[in-house]
């Protein structure tokens, strides 16, 4: 896994892998900072099929219109974090991982780490133009509606956060794949909620590369 040293950081450019070979991945590399084995790291992936990733605490029945998936051609994977579901495809999505000791962040509260951990992304989006800001507790926003959406682990005295984004995507698609405002079919699981979503490519004119 090549990688560029950045003031301490180890920057990954953009990997193309199975996508429950991003999740096994994740895991690894936050197992292997906790120990010291590895510098804090920050990846870009890169989606080789359609994929819908389901947080850790998610139920399968609730979430997904499994026939509306099967038709569509998506893969189903779990994530070692919480939160909702997200819709990651080739070519339209933006994704990273930061795996780190979860010193800078030690004394913040579970809410303000995630803004702290994504001021990055909302000021880079604000200097391509884009008016980003940041919605409590996960989201990064615009006025038209949500750019993308982090979720984190903690273990052992690390952190994994990591934010998938929306380059381009058919909103469409999120109500026919996921149960977004369809009864419970089981008592168990975290829903995911009902958000306007607004892709890159209706902000700005550059290329997702």
């Amino acid at each position: 896994m090549a990688t560029i040293p950045v003031g301490g950081l180890e920057m990954v450019g953009e990997l193309e892998l199975p996508s429950a070979g991003h999740m096994a991945l994740d895991e690894v590399l936050l197992d292997a900072v906790a120990a010291g084995r590895r510098p804090p790291i920050l990846r870009f992936w890169g989606w080789v099929e359609p994929t819908l990733v389901l947080g850790s605490s998610q139920a399968v029945a609730n979430e997904l219109d499994l026939s509306a998936v099967e038709r569509r051609g998506f893969t189903v994977v779990r994530r070692l974090s919480g939160g909702g579901t997200m819709l990651a495809e080739p070519g339209r999505t933006i994704t990273w991982s930061l795996a780190i000791p979860v010193d800078p962040v030690a004394r913040m509260s579970f809410v303000e780490s995630f803004a702290h951990l994504d001021r990055w992304a909302v000021e880079t989006l604000r200097s391509l133009g884009v008016d980003a800001g940041y919605r409590p507790i996960n989201d990064i926003v615009s006025p038209a509606g949500k750019i993308a959406g982090a979720a984190q682990a903690r273990r052992r005295g690390a952190v994994l956060h990591h934010v998938t984004m929306a380059y381009s995507m058919d909103p469409a698609l999120l109500t026919e794949l996921i149960r977004i405002g369809r009864p419970a079919v089981s008592e168990r699981g975290v829903r995911s909620a009902e958000k306007i979503v607004s892709p890159l490519d209706t902000l700005l004119a550059l290329p997702r590369a």
